[in-house]
């Protein structure tokens, strides 16, 4: 028989999906992931086995086999792609892996919202249709002191709105220096293009002086804009008017003083360690008009933008028609509320895990890495403590860092060590310096503790060219 004949035998002998079907394991397929999908499965199977055997694979595979490709098949297919990692990189704000993980509280409070029905926008007083803007406002404005606030889904909406609703088809006033660009090409002045206000640039890059700010307002101005250097330093030969500089001028000609803040910073961070940054309350009573916040930085709560600060401008805000596309939704609502009564209760760096991990002690963490490097010693593994540090990340404390002790684990081929722990369940994920695997205790979340040396140990052995 021909090698042509031969593959074409083979491929005769494979089971029709009919048959596929008749089977006691098939019906569970159907039963578990509907017959359409089902269906979908068996046919890949099959498609898989034909191009193996095109390919030369030789001996035709049981059906259980062909059915256990299908049940894995289906698994991938409905496997979701977000899923939980563990944080052993150091970055506590961590933009790629989702920046502030939440409080105990905030996630009970979304399971709370998520069950059923909730009163969303209805006044219970009286038993009417109501807003939904009410819900965190006012815990907004006992913890930063403002008139009024509202919350949207995200920073960068909070500041386009601001700018829509306040500047549309007029200037705003910028200083060059603050044209950042931050994570995912945000772009001040392309945002503030798209909100129909025209940029006047004002100063140099390192240096902008309150003159520059003076000359450049007109009949035409519509507010100065001020945007905190949130991933950035500029320094050396620098000058920036304070705050309370820009608001007295902006006030004597009648304009509002904007501030894209960014961080969302409550607590002042110098007792951790860490270099000052500013307030949302601090940069309100230096006369901010109103100011926008991330509410998963610094302020360790869900993705939200904040805007918060005189009545009237936040008014403006609620009623313009982009409010409703960049409104927060219910879970949003219930977890930053939660997350800003740890705040009021004094309680943020007991109960919110970005202070946690900010304010843990540097002996705690020494003490972890010392386990995990131990663990990993006696498996075998060159493993051991050394100095380092973490970041805060996310858009935060730019160059600020905390010291910490990391587990350095020397490797031949640490590359491939590295995305075996990511393909880890649940992924781990370090950082790679030289020919070392670092991980960083501090932003890995109680009760993982035991799985990340674990996760390592698996993965060494299945580094194929661990013995090179």
């Amino acid at each position: 028989m021909s090698e042509d004949s031969d593959v074409a035998e083979r491929l005769r002998q494979l089971p029709s999906v009919d048959r596929l079907l008749g089977l006691a394991a098939a019906g569970e397929l159907v039963a578990g992931y509907g017959r359409p999908l089902a269906l979908e499965g068996l046919r890949a199977a099959l498609d898989r086995r034909r191009a193996a055997i095109r390919a030369g694979q030789t001996g035709a595979p049981p059906d259980e086999a062909l059915l256990d490709d299908a049940r894995r098949w289906l698994e991938e297919t409905v496997a979701p792609t977000l899923r939980p990692v563990i944080n052993a990189t150091g970055v506590i704000v961590h933009t790629n892996l989702g920046r502030a993980p939440l409080s105990r509280a905030a996630l009970a409070a979304i399971q709370v919202a998520a069950a059923g029905y909730a009163n969303l926008e209805y006044d219970l007083a009286a038993g009417e249709r109501g807003s939904r803007t009410v819900h965190a406002e006012a815990l907004l404005t006992r913890l930063t002191g403002a008139e009024a606030a509202l919350a949207v889904n995200n920073n960068a909406a909070a500041v386009l709105l601001m700018l829509t609703a306040l500047c549309r088809g007029k200037e705003v006033v910028i200083s060059r220096g603050q044209l950042v660009e931050i994570g995912g090409g945000f772009r001040v002045p392309d945002v503030m293009a798209q909100s129909g206000a025209r940029l006047v640039e004002v100063g140099t890059t390192n240096r902008t002086h309150l003159r520059d700010y003076a000359t450049a307002i007109n009949e035409n101005t519509a507010a100065i804009l001020v945007a905190h250097h949130s991933n950035f330093k500029i320094v050396g030969f620098t000058a920036e008017p304070a705050l309370a500089e820009l608001a007295e001028l902006a006030h004597e000609h009648h304009l509002p003083l904007l501030y894209d803040q960014g961080s969302g910073a409550l607590l002042d961070t110098t007792p951790f360690g860490l270099d000052p940054e500013p307030t949302v309350p601090a940069s309100l009573a230096a006369g901010v008009d109103v100011v926008a916040f991330s509410g998963d930085k610094l302020l360790g709560g869900p993705q939200a933008g904040i805007l918060c600060g005189r009545a009237g401008l936040i008014q403006q805000l609620k009623r313009h028609p982009l409010a409703r596309a960049v409104r927060a939704d219910k879970l949003c609502l219930a977890a930053l509320s939660a997350t800003l009564t740890h705040y009021l209760t004094d309680q943020a760096t007991r109960e919110i895990p970005v202070w946690q991990m900010i304010a843990r002690p540097l002996a705690e963490i020494a003490a972890q890495a010392g386990s995990w490097a131990a663990q990993l010693q006696e498996m075998g593994l060159a493993a051991g403590v050394i100095p380092g540090e973490s970041t805060v990340g996310g858009g935060s404390l730019p160059g600020a860092t905390l010291p910490t002790r990391l587990v350095a684990i020397a490797h031949p081929h640490v590359e491939e060590l590295a995305a075996t722990l990511r393909a880890h369940d649940p992924p781990v994920i370090g950082r790679i310096a030289g020919d070392r695997l670092l991980l960083d205790p501090r932003t890995v979340l109680p009760g993982q503790e035991r799985t990340v040396a674990q996760a390592v140990v698996a993965a060494s052995g299945r580094v194929t060219r661990i013995e090179d």
